[in-house]
């Protein structure tokens, strides 16, 4: 799905930017002030989370993201919350003047775990047209305030206040599901997906333990036994293994030379890839892949 950036968004929603922080190097979080038109708009899904605070005039204001039409009417002090990455419907009659306030899918994240200690699957802001809400306000307020006039330390001072605005929304406007934590001493299933990864990409090569380890930034101890009880066998016996399927399949579909099958499944020859495929099937490369064809 395409998600549309905050400085897309004229393309979409026609009107006059006021104010903007472009270029003041803010850290996850990015501010404008927009002049509009009454308008009918839909808005294709936002990367970033959205707040929305009416500073000038107004309208009533409808819109719909989820199936859902709220009905609201909207004008200085109230604040609209969009979630990110979700098509929304807008509709308003009268000009208003509006503040901005975008909020990075990273850097919520990073907060959700500083403050749970635990990884974050997703974080959805609530269906909310419009909150009186002055913790909120206040926020959005003193972040509009420093882009037009900044003063000393500003990108910490932001990044300060829109710390404390995430953690208010998490706490008031937010519903977040959290990733499945690994069981203890083993790995979690990022963690598992990855090194077989790192494995299948490798087993033309020799693969040591340690920068199998080292992949996951783990001494080897702690990664041998980690994977063990998370797989029920050791990292030599799992290579292997892949390596032998490699090397199973390339016989079965392909016509290279066993010799190259050898080669390219990690084996030091032909005559190593035969011993270790005999031990494992029953039967020699050459006679498996005899078999095969035969049976087609």
């Amino acid at each position: 799905m395409d998600l549309i950036a905050p400085e897309e968004l004229p393309v979409f929603v026609p009107g006059r930017i006021v104010a903007d922080s472009r270029g003041l190097g803010w850290n996850g979080v990015s501010y404008r002030r927009y002049a509009y038109l009454g308008q009918d708009v839909e808005i294709p899904p936002v990367r970033d989370y959205l707040l929305v605070s009416y500073q000038q005039g107004v309208t009533p204001m409808e819109r719909t993201f989820g199936g859902r039409w709220s009905k609201a009417t909207c004008g200085p002090g109230a604040v609209s919350l969009l979630t990110r990455s979700q098509t929304s419907h807008w509709h308003w009659t009268e000009d208003v003047e509006v503040t901005h306030v975008y909020l990075t899918q990273g850097f919520v994240a990073d907060i959700v775990a500083e403050v749970s200690g635990q990884a974050a699957e997703t974080v959805d802001l609530a269906d909310i047209l419009r909150t009186d809400d002055q913790v909120m306000t206040m926020a959005i307020n003193a972040i509009a305030a420093e882009a037009t006039e900044t003063g000393m330390g500003s990108e910490l001072y932001v990044e300060s206040v829109a710390r404390q605005l995430v953690i208010h929304l998490l706490r008031n406007y937010a519903d977040v599901s959290f990733r499945a934590r690994p069981r203890h001493g083993q790995l979690s299933e990022t963690q598992r997906k990855r090194v077989e990864a790192f494995i299948d990409a490798g087993l033309h090569r020799a693969l040591s333990l340690d920068e199998i380890a080292a992949e996951l930034n783990m001494g080897t101890c702690t990664f041998s036994r980690y994977f063990r009880r998370t797989t029920g066998t050791t990292p030599y016996a799992y290579v292997l293994e892949r390596r032998l399927e490699r090397a199973r399949r390339l016989l079965r579909d392909t016509t290279v030379p066993t010799k190259q099958v050898a080669a390219q499944c990690g084996f030091c020859d032909q005559a190593h890839l035969t011993r270790l495929f005999s031990r494992r099937y029953a039967t020699s490369p050459i006679a498996y892949r005899n078999a095969v064809q035969a049976g087609a």
